[in-house]
């Protein structure tokens, strides 16, 4: 299935409108992944670095500080271990003291912002999500893909309302999100079939937790280029959703305007949230 044809013309910013004032951005750290995993067939906790992840990552996004016992009852590393490799963190700016407990450093942010690919995929997206905040005034994500999830790289929403299960930085699984859907529906059948064998286990009782009904939203999805998620991430909230493909052919990420279901005018934003996409996706080719 080939991207949709771009249908504005070459250099014309199809939704140039300013920014709306007041309105917020979410910025979250994701929530840790898993530090069992084999790399090489050698144990990771065996390096410094294989004992270090575990400590950055037992922090949650709504963690603001942890104590030394919580960070070695995470980590599952030894308490003197944990305790030294804490100290160098702290030198480093990777952590940083709070009285007796120990919060994220700064550092993490700096760093963070220095990952080119998500740097300019965000510069490329922002304005377009802004044009889609002010015409629509519901949230709006843009997510990458990652293993089987979608990562949020970005997300604006008005003070009167918000999804709280997306952040940036976050996860939420490919098979039941609308950005998920839409990336899903464009990738290599081999990441539907990892995505089915890792488990479809429902969030809400309106999950897709069944592969041929998901497979056939995926085709449907390929027909259309267009996805309307409601209610499987959660009660109460739909996502409307397309693909981004850089240059026409490339699939970047997906971007999704979330509102309560009763809010949703799928008909009437499809259009706006199209055009977005295929801005964005000129300016990444």
């Amino acid at each position: 299935m080939k991207a949709p044809a771009d249908v504005t013309p070459a250099g014309h910013h199809p939704l140039a409108h300013p920014a709306p004032q007041g309105m917020m951005y979410a910025a979250h750290r994701a929530a840790p992944a898993p530090v069992n995993e084999e790399v090489g067939g050698a144990d990771p906790m065996n390096s410094v670095l294989g004992k270090v992840r575990p400590i950055l990552e037992a922090f949650t996004s709504d963690d603001a500080a942890l104590s030394l016992a919580e960070l070695v009852r995470r980590s599952g590393a030894a308490k003197a271990t944990v305790h030294r490799l804490a100290q160098e963190l702290v030198t480093w700016g990777l952590l940083e003291r709070e009285g007796c407990d120990y919060r994220l450093g700064l550092r993490l942010f700096e760093l963070g912002q220095r990952v080119h690919r998500q740097r300019i995929l965000r510069e490329a997206v922002q304005p377009y999500m802004e044009d889609l905040l002010l015409i629509t005034r519901e949230t709006i994500h843009f997510a990458i893909h990652d293993s089987l999830d979608v990562v949020y790289l970005d997300k604006i929403f008005p003070h009167r309302g918000l999804n709280a299960e997306s952040r940036v930085a976050g996860r939420l699984p490919l098979y039941c999100t609308g950005t998920g859907k839409a990336i899903l529906a464009f990738s290599p059948p081999s990441l539907f079939v990892d995505v089915v064998r890792g488990g479809l286990k429902p969030i809400t009782r309106h999950t897709v937790v069944s592969p041929g009904r998901l497979r056939a939203q995926l085709d449907r999805i390929r027909e259309e280029g267009i996805v309307l998620e409601s209610e499987e991430i959660r009660l109460g909230y739909a996502s409307l959703a397309v693909p981004v493909f850089a240059g026409g052919t490339t699939l970047v990420g997906a971007l999704s305007i979330t509102a309560p279901t009763y809010r949703m005018d799928a008909a009437g934003y499809a259009t706006a949230l199209r055009t977005a996409a295929l801005g964005i996706g000129r300016s990444l080719a």
